[in-house]
């Protein structure tokens, strides 16, 4: 049964009250429809403001499930809910915060192969990854959508946010215009305070409220940079990079479509980069170990006649050891699993 408008009013009457929302700028939210892109450290808080302010439909999209890893800075989830699907968990949790947003959930990996499909739904779209990848694709597919994207990122004690493809505004590719270079003697992922997604993802949340309002500042072109530790930040400025807009424009997502794409093919090889204590271990493919603090003096171990397959725990360390070998090393046969062991696992 539908509340009241009454009862609608109430709920968000402190929004209301400020003089550039008003009515109006409510039903604005209320006719908005965003989509979350990784329902964990960036995307909980995210989605828990947004819900709370009456967005009208808020789309979540996750392939993982919660873990008790999670629940350090993943703070929508709770013990009970390990082992859910992140994106229909916290659609149970939001519709009880409010019921009156519709939730579309999307319990499958963002690709090259639906991006476009899912997005043309929704009017912006809310990184709330933590792979490179992933924010590359969301980038090009918000751009070609012509949708902002509203991008988060925590490394360790920092925080960095911005809004890209906003009208005419930069794209990610703009200041990041090839894959990040990690460094290859990294043998574990990095770890992250637990308070930190939450402060970058209420800041998505207030950008994402701002566009869809059109009042304030927004960080278009802008990146805003913050250090938890010492209370540092600060603006670097960009401009947009018409080159990477047309190579975007032009290419479309087919080329990473294809590189995700990979074939398991009887005669590819999977290179496990795990450290060798780590679980589970996998006897049903044609696997070899090599440690990615290993990698350096163990080249010679890898062909370059066949499909390599490289994967981790979670896909980052693989990501590091493709930009160590092929640049470092001249390989063109590589590729790695962006959800690391889970892909594998029957």
């Amino acid at each position: 049964m539908d509340k009241p408008s009454s009862h609608r009013s109430s709920r968000y009457q402190r929004q209301i009250d400020l003089h550039n929302v008003g009515a109006s700028g409510q039903k604005k939210l209320a006719d908005a429809r965003v989509l979350i892109v990784g329902v964990g450290g960036l995307g909980c808080p995210a989605a828990q403001y947004l819900a709370a302010a009456g967005i009208g439909t808020i789309g979540l999209i996750d392939h993982d499930r919660v873990e008790l890893s999670n629940l350090q800075r993943q703070i929508l989830f709770e013990e009970s809910d390990l082992g859910q699907n992140k994106a229909q968990c916290a659609r149970t949790k939001l519709q009880k915060l409010n019921a009156d947003v519709e939730y579309k959930v999307y319990p499958e990996r963002f690709t090259a192969a639906n991006a476009l499909t899912i997005l043309q739904d929704f009017d912006l779209v809310i990184d709330g990854t933590d792979n490179f990848e992933t924010k590359y694709l969301i980038n090009d597919a918000s751009l070609l959508a012509g949708k902002p994207m509203i991008f988060g990122s925590v490394y360790k004690f920092e925080g960095q946010l911005s809004v890209f493809n906003l009208e005419d505004g930069p794209s990610y590719r703009c200041i990041f215009p090839q894959h990040h270079q990690l460094d290859p003697n990294s043998c574990i992922d990095t770890g992250v305070l637990g308070v930190l997604p939450g402060l970058v993802g209420t800041l998505q949340a207030a950008e994402t409220l701002k566009i869809i309002l059109g009042i304030g500042e927004v960080y278009s072109g802008k990146m805003k940079i913050f250090n938890s530790l010492n209370n540092m930040e600060q603006v670097v400025s960009f401009e947009r990079n018409e080159e990477e807009i047309k190579r975007v424009l032009q290419r479309g997502l087919a080329a990473q479509e294809e590189k995700d794409e990979i074939a398991c093919a009887d005669e590819a090889l999977y290179i496990d980069i795990r450290e060798n204590h780590e679980l589970p271990k996998l006897d049903h493919l044609p696997t070899i170990r090599i440690p990615l603090s290993e990698l350096e003096k163990r080249i010679e171990e890898i062909p370059r006649e066949r499909n390599v397959i490289l994967f981790c725990q979670s896909g980052k360390r693989s990501r590091q050891a493709i930009n160590f070998l092929e640049q470092k090393h001249g390989f063109k046969n590589l590729h790695h699993l962006i959800g690391g062991i889970k892909e594998l696992q029957v």
